[in-house]
């Protein structure tokens, strides 16, 4: 088990291997797929072509950085109180997240960007702490103790079960 302060230091002084390296392919996909469909729906009041400019522009965003960010997640994972390490996950996962998002989509344009990013927000809290308590059960995780994606597909109805995964 590990502390919040101990992930920090980790994440400080060795953020190659803990975010490069361990870039989780499977946030990256899933984060990209939902959140552009998000950008989608909240934009496509404004018309179809400014609703698929957010999705595809969040697309994208999503694509590079989500991998990044899963792997903060999952250094998370092992933190003990646990909710120190989701309180912890959450916000900077909020905070950094949605800072570069924001300016994406500034810079792109895109018609209902407080509304976007609010409701991305939202998602970012909720699936963060869905993520976590899934890497807790070692689903949703890459590296070591990893499983394939169809066998991760297959364990999400357990992760809430108190019996951990085994791989």
């Amino acid at each position: 088990m590990k502390t919040v302060e101990e992930v920090f230091r980790g994440l400080l002084r060795r953020p190659g291997e803990l975010l490069v390296r361990r870039w989780n392919w499977k946030a990256a996909l899933w984060s990209s797929v939902c959140r552009s469909s998000l950008f989608f729906a909240v934009n496509l009041g404004v018309g179809w072509k400014a609703a698929v400019g957010a999705m595809m522009a969040e697309f994208v965003y999503r694509s590079v950085t989500a991998g990044f960010y899963g792997a903060m997640t999952q250094s998370f994972r092992q933190v003990e109180p646990r909710w120190r390490g989701m309180l912890a996950a959450a916000v900077l996962l909020i905070s950094v997240s949605h800072s570069l998002e924001f300016v994406v989509h500034w810079l792109r344009g895109t018609p209902n960007l407080l509304a976007s990013i609010g409701a991305s927000c939202c998602f970012t809290a909720v699936s963060t702490l869905f993520n976590l308590q899934a890497m807790r059960r070692g689903v949703l995780i890459t590296g070591e103790g990893r499983h394939g994606l169809l066998t991760d597909l297959r364990l999400l109805p357990t992760i809430f079960c108190r019996e951990r995964i085994s791989s």
